[in-house]
């Protein structure tokens, strides 16, 4: 089975090219840290100005040698940024495309239900990338560090005012994932869901749309619920055309595409 839409560009992140000494010595200084700090603090110990250090700081974070989270809300104003130090062993997902794709065909082959061992495999690693972080109050912002996160991660994600539609016009692993669907795709909604089921204070439910057009995957958060507790498809208001129309197969029993005919080829047999 192969994926006709091509979906997601691969995961693009910058060149890590060698450290100038001034930055090298913020990142010095930001492993030094007992906690994550937010550029202003960081300044006061490295004794440079704060943009200079903000600017360094975000290029660690690009460089996958940083991470960076919200503050928790304080009064009026957006909360500062607060980064912390990648452990040296630590590095972006990219970097590890061709070991996942060993894992995928691994999964694919030997395991008796491969979508909820792909789901597992994705929560755990979303509880790992969240550990240690406190939830918010409220769900906007909740939903903003999830997509820092995915950011962080390599899926580049465009997101409506409200942060409950989502474009994902990069993955990590798209060359992976139009072979293996099922496993990655589970993967990175199981990821998702244990993130911001972790950032949340409130449960919101999402649903992830593999290869959902030409060039990206689509994310809605917050979809909301019917009587009885089930997500309600698409996550709009009632009568609201739904991107979700029919499930697929192929391990992908929860994951609904907008017409799983243009994306995987031949008709699904019948149960």
């Amino acid at each position: 089975m192969t994926v006709e839409n091509n979906g997601p560009f691969p995961g693009s992140g910058a060149r890590r090219v060698p450290l100038s000494r001034q930055r090298a010595a913020v990142l010095q200084y930001l492993r030094g840290q007992s906690g994550p700090v937010t550029a202003t603090a960081l300044a006061q110990v490295c004794a440079l100005h704060v943009n200079t250090v903000r600017e360094h700081l975000d290029a660690l974070v690009e460089d996958g040698l940083a991470a960076r989270e919200r503050s928790a809300p304080a009064g009026r104003g957006r909360p500062a940024w607060r980064y912390r130090a990648r452990p040296p062993q630590e590095s972006p997902a990219r970097e590890y495309a061709g070991l996942a794709a060993v894992l995928a065909a691994r999964i694919a082959r030997t395991s008796a239900d491969p979508r909820a061992d792909a789901l597992a495999a994705g929560e755990d690693w979303g509880r790992v990338l969240t550990a240690g972080q406190e939830p918010s109050a409220d769900p906007r912002q909740a939903r903003g560090r999830l997509l820092d996160l995915l950011g962080e991660i390599g899926f580049a994600p465009e997101a409506d005012a409200e942060a409950r539609r989502v474009r994902l016009p990069r993955c990590p692993f798209v060359e992976t994932a139009r072979e293996h669907p099922g496993v990655v795709c589970g993967v990175h909604e199981g990821l998702a869901r244990a993130a911001l089921a972790a950032l949340s204070e409130n449960p919101q439910e999402i649903e992830l749309l593999p290869f959902a057009e030409p060039g990206a995957c689509r994310l809605h958060l917050d979809t909301g619920t019917v009587t009885g507790g089930r997500p309600r498809p698409g996550g709009g208001e009632p009568g609201e055309a739904s991107w979700l129309t029919q499930p697929t197969r192929y391990g992908l029993a929860e994951v609904r595409l907008p017409d799983p005919f243009a994306v995987f080829p031949g008709r699904p047999d019948s149960p």
